[in-house]
């Protein structure tokens, strides 16, 4: 089965919002996201400083795992799964918390499907 990742490019809209975006973002869209199904792992990571000359476009970044036969399917099921409010038990809190905000504590400065073509193992993995 094809392996695809979700990259989002996201932070905080200001920096009074910075609680908020950890509340929803960091500490419940993750796991929510992760749960839906054909996914494998979701991890978020926080810009800890420049590469070389490169810009930095966000401060945090999204990465989601996905078996699925294509990213139009993974989006589907994605787009499916985040439109029930019943899709697993914790959902009804994270749509609680952003209701509570009343606005998506973030801005997103760019997201995509990648599919895999290869990936090598370094020294510490499996350690």
């Amino acid at each position: 089965m094809p392996r695809f990742v979700l990259i989002g490019l996201c932070e905080p809209p200001s920096p009074d919002k910075q609680q908020q975006f950890d509340e929803w973002f960091v500490d419940q869209h993750i796991e929510d996201t992760t749960k839906c199904p054909n996914f494998v792992r979701g991890s978020v990571f926080k810009l800890s400083g420049p590469h070389l000359d490169g810009d930095t476009v966000s401060g945090y970044l999204s990465l989601y795992e996905v078996e699925a036969p294509s990213y139009e399917e993974a989006e589907r099921v994605l787009n499916e799964w985040q439109a029930d409010p019943n899709a697993w038990e914790g959902r009804g809190k994270h749509l609680e918390t952003l209701e509570k905000f009343g606005d998506y504590p973030l801005r997103v400065n760019g997201s995509g499907w990648y599919e895999l073509l290869k990936s090598f193992e370094g020294p510490k993995a499996g350690a």
